[in-house]
């Protein structure tokens, strides 16, 4: 456990902080944290960054709880896991999950955490992740899809001072650059989160300067109350004393063969409390898309969806903790034993979203999503150009794909978004400039959201024409099971990969795979998957309907899913819908299924191969 070096060891009075005051430390944190990712897009190198904003923000309270921040991470944890003396001035650095009680979960994420120090005291804590491009390992991009250690992903940090009260450790520094396939990248990125920790120090002190470390420190500690009160208040309303309510999910394969993964989440309230439960879900895995998970996240990820949904306005954080109890079991899917591989994590942690939505609208219809694209699925391309002025340069690229957001209960998902409210996609214009490839679709893909009352979001087609020799790495799931919709809704369509081959031939690629080759005229269809739809498609406005088949989001026949008849140009036949409508009710059952996941998983993996091109997992077994 990290030893903290104060000069003033004095306690603090509380005091009480008026509304006024209350409400501009709250807004002055949230621009704090605004500034320390422009610091970061507007210093970083790399396009998972610049372009996309792969990188999460904290800053927390002289314990290390989270205050303000986009995703959380454990500070504890990671404090816990540091076995040093910490100094004003120390940075600290890390990118092993294992080392760092999973304050981040594979080792493309490098975590900086910095003492904020005011008169001698430590006043609090900023820090950030980023996902950096490449970290070493077996293959571009440091996410190779058979992985079956964590060794084959990378260089692993273990924490240490980057800088020591402020001196830089060059010779560690480049001793870790030396294992990575673009140094330049990761030093700029690296010295982007460390700069916008610095701001957010500063941000802090300034703040201590203007009301007082009492009166600062007290705001704090009113904020982590307000949102412990306010969950205290949602627990007793959304979840009946005692009860067990549970919702299980899956992981297709693992990169290696086997799958699907369940993923089971069960809560129960008891008393003030409820206790978040991970049993009965599959074992960690073989291949890589193990994620291991931080309890703190899981209460995070808990809190992010209540709060947001009850009011968006309130500013989440780590002050709901002691209401939230939280059990995985080891050696599971969620907590893997090291030194498992991690690297294919993302599906997971977008999972975690899914299995919230489908268990608390069990209590709840007003909290109850469809299943969408929790997921962030990869794209790589590396190689060397093969002609123009840089000729023989070697070139890498990490993107991050969007798909169908689920209907949800105030409305449509959107098409070809993120999970992540932050992300961006890299422009075309970026990629056609910087790497030798062409964009040459970037359009949905009608149909694929799920239908319903309110429709699932589209996915998107991305066409990649390869202008040089190369190889290409996938990361995707959601090609074997269904984004299933909820309350009549339909779910949403599956991905899918496939090459045209510049020679004429088509190759169907799985949704994880690495170091396939391409050739300079090859074309790659990244197509990703759509939401699952909310409530009766029958119920939908037909005019609506209409529109969107005008607009090419639904086509002719698809329109007939929700019982509406109209031509290409989305003019409603209005007699022949409400008779095609009719039929449609007359012929399915009275009462609509809670929740449609499709066929049955027996079904889904006895027709794989036909549907998919691909041949069906294995069962997962346990792997120890």
């Amino acid at each position: 456990m990290a030893t903290i070096i104060e000069s003033t060891t004095d306690p603090v009075q509380p005091v009480d902080v008026d509304t006024v005051t209350l409400d501009l430390v709250e807004n002055a944190l949230r621009n704090a944290r605004y500034e320390m990712d422009e610091v970061l897009f507007r210093t970083a190198l790399s396009p998972g960054i610049r372009e996309q904003h792969d990188e999460f923000p904290l800053i927390g309270d002289p314990e290390g709880k989270m205050v303000v921040g986009q995703f959380g991470l454990s500070i504890p944890d990671f404090l816990d896991g540091y076995d040093g003396e910490i100094r004003e001035g120390d940075v600290l650095l890390t990118s092993d999950p294992y080392a760092c009680g999973a304050a981040i979960s594979h080792a493309n994420d490098w975590l900086v955490v910095m003492p904020i120090y005011h008169s001698g005291r430590v006043v609090g804590w900023a820090s950030m992740f980023g996902h950096m491009s490449d970290v070493g390992g077996k293959t571009p991009a440091s996410m190779p899809t058979d992985a079956r250690t964590i060794y084959e992903e990378g260089v692993l940090i273990p924490p240490f001072k980057l800088y020591d009260q402020g001196v830089l450790a060059e010779e560690a520094l480049e001793i870790i650059l030396r294992q990575v396939r673009k140094p330049d990248w990761n030093r700029a990125d690296l010295n982007g989160i460390v700069a916008a920790c610095r701001t957010a120090g500063r941000r802090i002190t300034e703040l201590c300067d203007r009301f007082g470390v009492e009166t600062y420190l007290s705001a704090l500690d009113a904020l982590l109350q307000r949102n412990y009160d306010a969950m205290k208040v949602l627990l007793e309303m959304v979840f009946e004393e005692g009860k067990t309510v549970s919702f299980t999910d899956y992981i297709c394969d693992d990169g290696v063969g086997f799958g699907p993964y369940e993923l089971k989440m069960a809560i129960t309230r008891h008393g003030e409390k409820v206790t978040i439960d991970f049993t009965g879900s599959s074992p960690q895995a073989a291949g890589p898309i193990n994620y291991f998970i931080n309890e703190n996240l899981i209460r995070m990820f808990f809190g992010i969806y209540m709060i947001t949904v009850a009011d968006p306005q309130i500013l989440w954080n780590d002050g709901f903790y002691p209401l939230v109890d939280v059990v995985i079991p080891t050696d599971s899917f969620w907590k893997p034993r090291f030194p498992a591989p991690l690297s294919g994590r993302n599906h997971g942690i977008g999972r975690v979203f899914d299995l919230l939505g489908g268990l608390l609208g069990q209590q709840n219809p007003d909290l109850m999503n469809a299943a969408g694209f929790s997921s962030s699925p990869h794209f790589m391309y590396s190689g060397t150009y093969s002609e123009g002025p840089r000729k023989g340069e070697w070139f890498q690229l990490y993107s991050i794909g969007f798909g169908g957001i689920p209907g949800r209960p105030m409305g449509d998902g959107p098409d070809g978004h993120s999970l992540w409210p932050s992300f961006m996609n890299i422009p075309s214009e970026y990629l056609e400039s910087y790497y030798p490839l062409r964009i040459e679709i970037w359009e949905t893909v009608a149909d694929t959201g799920g239908a319903g009352l309110h429709r699932g979001g589209n996915g998107v087609d991305v066409a990649y024409r390869f202008l040089s020799d190369g190889e290409i790495a996938i990361h995707d799931d959601r090609w074997l099971t269904y984004p299933w919709g909820v309350l009549g809704g339909e779910p949403g369509a599956r991905g899918r990969k496939w090459l045209e081959r510049a020679d004429g031939t088509t190759e169907v690629l799985p949704s994880k795979c690495h170091d396939v080759p391409v050739k300079a005229g090859d074309l790659l269809h990244f197509v990703t998957w759509g939401g699952g739809g909310w409530g009766d498609p029958l119920e939908r406005d037909p005019d609506l309907v209409g529109l969107e088949v005008k607009r090419g989001l639904v086509t002719v026949e698809g329109a007939r899913r929700y019982g509406v008849v109209c031509d290409a140009d989305g003019t409603v036949d209005a007699a022949a819908t409400e008779s095609l409508r009719t039929e449609i009710r007359e012929g399915r059952p009275e009462e609509l299924p809670l929740v449609n996941s499709g066929p049955p998983l027996e079904e889904i993996l006895a027709n794989c191969e036909a549907e998919t091109g691909l041949p069906a997992p294995r069962p997962p077994v346990a792997r120890l």
